[in-house]
């Protein structure tokens, strides 16, 4: 199985983004990858919870919902959809949602753990201002293997990632926009913690460079990682992507030859 990750420095303009995000994927597709992942608010970055409502879709209506689609159907792969603000009634959520090479939504994910944060000297921000938290533990199929969604925040709450694994989740896949005071110190530490004690491939997709007219930044370096805790794939400090190769058999003798998962006791 292979997993093309696309890195973007999306901003406040919802059809360049768009735009920016066609042509990435169609270059990731050239590796011939079976998933291709896009990161957390890829449609649009906003700086404000108006930019955020403004750029919202109602399912399966909206540019970047069809734009999505017609990604995963013309290029024949699975895609995972990063995250982009979708409307429901009064409400507003992060979702991810997933499609298969025919188009077709196969999984869709809301964010359960909101950002609301103050960093001393850093970034304050209060994502439940804007969104409303998801509840539902997310899987999907991909090539045969069961995949596993989460956000952004959702990393540095464990709990979510051991109730993916209990659901047979193979991969977990986290699109995310962490930010550069955050992430320096805690993304790639996370995100192998997360595929350790999983035992899965974790594969962590970012936002890249600075947004909101320079105002706030995000940490990019999106990776694969290997149920063993090493990184695989890697982009750099760069709008991109990268290519890596999953071996189920690795992760296989990973779970035999440490059980982890049969030992629990809380």
């Amino acid at each position: 199985m292979k997993i093309s990750i696309v890195q973007m420095n999306s901003q406040g303009d919802k059809a360049a983004n768009i735009a920016a995000a066609k042509d990435l994927v169609a270059e990731a597709a050239k590796d011939n990858p079976d998933l291709i992942v896009l990161p957390e608010y890829w449609a649009l970055l906003g700086d404000t919870s108006a930019d955020f409502h403004a750029s919202a879709e109602e399912f399966p209506d909206g540019e970047a919902y069809s734009t999505m689609a017609g990604l995963a159907r013309e290029h024949g792969v699975t895609l995972h959809g990063g995250s982009i603000v979708e409307k429901t009634g009064n409400k507003f959520h992060n979702t991810t949602v997933v499609f298969a090479p025919d188009g077709g939504e196969i999984a869709r994910y809301r964010k359960i753990h909101l950002f609301d944060v103050d960093v001393p000297g850093g970034v304050s921000h209060r994502e439940s201002a804007t969104i409303a938290p998801g509840s539902d533990i997310v899987t999907y199929q991909c090539k045969g293997r069961t995949v596993g969604c989460a956000i952004c925040y959702d990393i540095r709450f464990p709990e979510l990632f051991r109730a993916l694994r209990d659901r047979g989740a193979e991969v977990i896949v986290l699109p995310a926009a962490f930010t550069l005071m955050t992430g320096k110190d805690h993304w790639e530490v996370l995100a192998r913690a997360r595929a350790i004690e999983t035992q899965t491939h974790f594969v962590a997709v970012g936002q890249y460079g600075p947004h909101a007219g320079g105002r706030k930044a995000c940490f990019g370096h999106s990776i694969v990682i290997d149920p063993w805790g090493h990184v695989s794939a890697q982009v750099g400090d760069h709008v991109g992507h990268a290519t890596g190769a999953l071996n189920h058999e690795y992760r296989d003798r990973v779970r035999q030859n440490v059980p982890v998962h049969n030992h629990h006791v809380l």
